[in-house]
């Protein structure tokens, strides 16, 4: 494996991660909300567009298989789980509580939030329970959670190309098992098949930026981008039908052989000379806008959407959830990451001498 391994911020992988928070964000305010009954501002020609834009969260899961293989990379167990934990729960439970609050006393019962359910949502394994999400995009977190379990497994045995090799083709294999139904349903839990493909690809991917393409590498992401195409078509047929609206299924293709194709470019350091430092400051926006955005932004259209004009309205509020999202980022991820760090620090049992601290 003739390529050095490096590390350093990908800002290339900032600006991905600014269009896949929008293109959610869009998808949204500009066609669920309104598909879904939740809004009464519609969006004509545009909602053509937005209505792709929930492959936003495929682009994070693809991103997130590639940077969380390489952060974890000679991090002990213990490290992990605090780096992802002061990573995740800081502006996880503001959102959350900001959330609630929005829903409760603004939106005259359409999300209604119970005391067991806020308190159920704060630890993010709700979904384990079957508790409802406080936010309808929280569920994508239940398949992060997934994932850095399995991260957190390959730190147990030690990171090595070898073996993040081994690894993917498994769950790969095992994802094929439980889709010609050969698994019970309940390994799901563990496999989580409907996104496992973009995960894989991502370590496959992290695999190429370290060490080079190998035939291997290359031919994990070239059949996880086999079964993303097939699963993400029965994924857009699904939305069509909840939202009485047509998903034509070339354009679903397109977008995810694009996915694969920009990040492969990315592993391939083909893309380097486009990013630039101040896409971080963008891209630390975009966890917390994900998850304020939605159903805050869904009251607001609802409390305003008879007063204001629609385009304007949707901008302004577009606006006003970044502005939130940077609050969050500066007043609270900022300065209680450390504080949280330093607790977990002292009270997880098993400091490793070796772990990495950021």
């Amino acid at each position: 494996m003739a390529v050095e391994p490096t590390r350093g911020r990908l800002h290339e992988v900032d600006l991905l991660r600014i269009v896949a928070a929008v293109s959610v964000m869009a998808y949204h305010y500009l066609f669920s909300a309104y598909a879904g009954g939740l809004s009464d501002l519609r969006f004509p020609h545009v909602d053509v567009v937005a209505r792709y834009g929930y492959l936003g969260v495929d682009l994070f899961f693809t991103i997130s298989g590639f940077v969380v293989l390489l952060s974890a990379w000679d991090r002990s167990p213990r490290s992990f789980v605090i780096s992802r934990a002061v990573r995740l729960y800081p502006a996880y439970w503001i959102a959350v509580t900001l959330t609630t609050i929005v829903s409760v006393g603004l939106s005259q019962g359409r999300f209604p939030v119970s005391l067991p359910q806020y308190l159920a949502n704060l630890t993010m394994f709700n979904s384990l329970p079957n508790i409802e999400n406080v936010d309808v995009v929280y569920w994508t977190l239940w398949a992060e959670l997934r994932f850095y379990a399995m991260i957190l497994v390959l730190t147990w045995i030690g990171i090595t190309a070898r073996r993040v090799t081994i690894f993917c083709w498994a769950w790969l294999a095992a994802t094929f098992v439980f889709q010609a139904g050969l698994l019970p349903h309940s390994t799901d839990l563990i496999l989580n098949t409907q996104f496992s493909h973009y995960f894989i690809a991502g370590m496959a991917l992290c695999l190429i930026h370290r060490y080079g393409a190998t035939p291997q590498t290359l031919a994990i992401v070239a059949i996880s981008l086999g079964n993303a195409i097939y699963r993400g078509v029965g994924f857009a047929d699904r939305v069509g039908i909840r939202y009485h609206a047509e998903l034509h299924r070339p354009v679903v293709v397109v977008i995810i052989v694009a996915i694969f194709a920009i990040m492969l470019a990315v592993a391939l350091r083909l893309t380097h000379r486009f990013g630039r430092p101040w896409f971080a400051v963008l891209g630390a926006l975009t966890y917390p806008l994900y998850l304020v955005h939605a159903h805050i932004g869904f009251v607001i259209f609802e409390r305003l959407g008879d007063q204001v004009n629609h385009v304007l309205l949707a901008a302004a509020t577009m606006l006003l959830m970044t502005g939130v999202a940077a609050a969050l980022h500066y007043g609270v991820e900022r300065p209680l990451a450390p504080r949280l760090k330093h607790l977990l620090d002292r009270g997880l049992p098993g400091r490793a001498v070796h772990a990495l601290r950021k």
